[in-house]
Order: structure tokens, then C-alpha cells, then sequence
């Protein structure tokens, strides 16, 4: 992942939700594009008490007229707003008015620290895109991934509202479910489905991962009585955990060599057998790296 972010082929940016992702250089002008409008029309809504009302294009131009010189460190760029007398609550909508990825080592594994920006038109050359062009790769990229899914998923997910999305959702000429209260699912046409009967092998998911983000409660892989064992105060980020039966069973660290485990529950031996194998061939992986 290093590597493809040193080369290009992979950026590090904030996009859903004003988060940071780390997506293709090709999708990125596609989900900048797709999100931007929906993106800066909430900034400005949650934002209005604070804001007394520095002109976001006047911050853009003058972001852009350092990065145009080269990559710059966040704090410099903070200090280049408050100069000018603009609040320094303006920097966190400044990624919705210019288009910015953050430029390594910055954000690799040899320094975690994502705080060095560059433009996104310097670093990538990339065609512009429409928003429904974004807007419908958006759709793509989650119902790939988590479908078949409600479009209010897709919604929160993207941190759009449900109205932006709907567009795309007629465009696509996704396929159409209902789940087990009538509610409308949404899948790609040509995306495989398994059969009901088909069993869930052991997974291990790591901090973070995406099944598990409260943007979504899933309470079908999360159960409800477990999430403050993952999602607390102490620990809003989660904590590696792993899947039986496609559910979260308990949580794992990976210490000296081996991966420890921590059931929530008593595991019959067998499915307790094959969690200490997926362990095994875990532990076995971070050894090779």
C-alpha cells in the first residue's frame, strides 16, 4: 500500500463522511465529485453558529496559492488562514472547496501521521468528473461491497442524504429484494449471490474495518449485547475482533508472535478448533511481514 500511494496509483484523501479513505487514483475525482455539493451544503449548516461567515472560496484561493508551490504541513496551512484573520474552524471544511490528498510518507506505515497536503490536480492527473458520474460510482463501490443494502446505507455511508442518492439509484438499474420486514433492498445486476444454506467461515477483522462502522448498525454480524465490548469511550475506534458464523464472537490481539484470543462466550470445541486455525494462519501472515 506504501508503494501505491508512492506511485500514485492509490491516494489518501478525506471523503465519505469527511473521513480519511485511501482509494484509487482513479475513483478519487469520481467520489470528490460525487460528494462535494452534498458534502458543503452540511458543513455550512453545521458550522453556521460557529462561522462568522469566512468566504470558503477566498480560504480555497489562498490554500491553493501555497500548495501550487509544493506540499505543505497542516499547521502551516492553519497558520496561513489565521493570518489573515479567518477562524480556524474554516479549515475543516477547507477539503470541500480544494481538493487536497495527503502526500507521503505522509499517512504510510512508516509515518502514520496524515498532516501533509498537496493538490489534488498537481499530485494526480485525473479528467474532471460530474457529480452523478460520482454519485453513481458511489453506489457501485458500496453495494459492491455490502449489498444487498437499503439506500439509506448508501446514504450514510457516503454522508450524503438519502434525496442525493436516489438519482443514482434510478440510473443504475440495480436489482430490487425486500428483507424479512418488506424494507427495499438494492443490489448490482450482476453481483452473486449465495445460497442461504452456504456456511460463514471464521473471519478476523481488524481495528476499524468497515462491516462494523456505526454508520451502519449490522446488528446481524455486530449483536447488539456485544457492541460496548467493541465500541466504547475507551476505544471509539473498536478493536480487532473476529466472526463465527458470520457474527462477532470475540476479540484478538496479535502479541510475541501469536494471536491471542478473547471469546465473548463459552465456543463449542469444534468452532473453537477453527478459530485457533484462522489464529494460526494469522499469526503466520504477520510474521511474513
Amino acid at each position: 500500500m506504501t508503494k501505491a500511494l508512492e506511485q500514485r496509483s492509490a491516494v489518501q484523501a478525506t471523503l465519505m463522511r469527511s473521513t480519511i479513505h485511501t482509494v484509487s487514483a482513479e475513483d478519487f475525482p469520481l467520489f470528490a465529485a460525487g460528494l462535494r455539493d452534498g458534502r458543503r451544503e452540511w458543513w455550512l449548516r453545521v458550522q453556521r453558529h460557529q462561522v462568522a461567515g469566512p468566504d470558503m472560496d477566498v480560504v480555497a484561493d489562498l490554500l491553493r496559492e501555497r500548495l501550487a508551490q509544493g506540499p505543505c504541513r497542516a499547521t502551516e496551512l492553519k497558520d496561513l488562514l489565521s493570518a489573515r484573520g479567518i477562524p480556524r474552524i474554516a479549515w475543516s471544511g477547507a477539503g470541500l472547496w480544494v481538493e487536497m490528498v495527503r502526500v507521503p510518507p505522509s499517512g504510510t506505515w512508516a509515518q502514520r501521521r496524515a498532516d501533509l497536503y498537496g493538490l489534488a490536480d498537481d499530485w494526480l492527473s485525473a479528467r474532471p468528473a460530474t457529480e452523478a458520474e460520482g454519485l453513481d460510482l458511489l453506489v457501485r463501490r458500496y453495494l459492491g461491497g455490502f449489498g444487498p443494502a437499503p439506500v439509506s446505507d448508501v446514504a450514510n455511508w457516503a454522508g450524503l442524504p438519502a434525496s442525493r442518492v436516489l438519482p443514482a439509484v434510478e440510473r443504475l438499474g440495480l436489482i430490487r429484494f425486500r428483507d424479512e420486514k418488506g424494507g427495499e433492498l438494492l443490489d448490482l445486476p450482476d453481483a452473486p449471490l449465495p445460497d442461504p444454506e452456504t456456511p460463514a467461515p471464521v473471519r478476523f477483522l481488524p481495528t476499524w474495518d468497515a462491516t462494523l462502522l456505526v454508520h451502519a448498525r449490522r446488528t446481524q454480524i455486530l449483536p447488539e449485547r456485544y457492541r460496548p465490548l467493541v465500541f466504547n469511550t475507551k476505544t471509539p475506534h473498536s478493536v480487532p475482533t473476529f466472526l463465527v458464523d458470520g457474527a462477532v464472537a470475540g476479540t484478538w490481539r496479535y502479541e510475541k508472535g501469536g494471536v491471542q484470543l478473547k471469546p465473548f462466550e463459552l465456543l463449542a470445541a469444534a468452532t473453537l478448533r477453527a478459530v485457533e486455525d484462522e489464529a494460526e494462519s494469522l499469526a503466520a501472515f504477520h510474521a511474513e511481514g
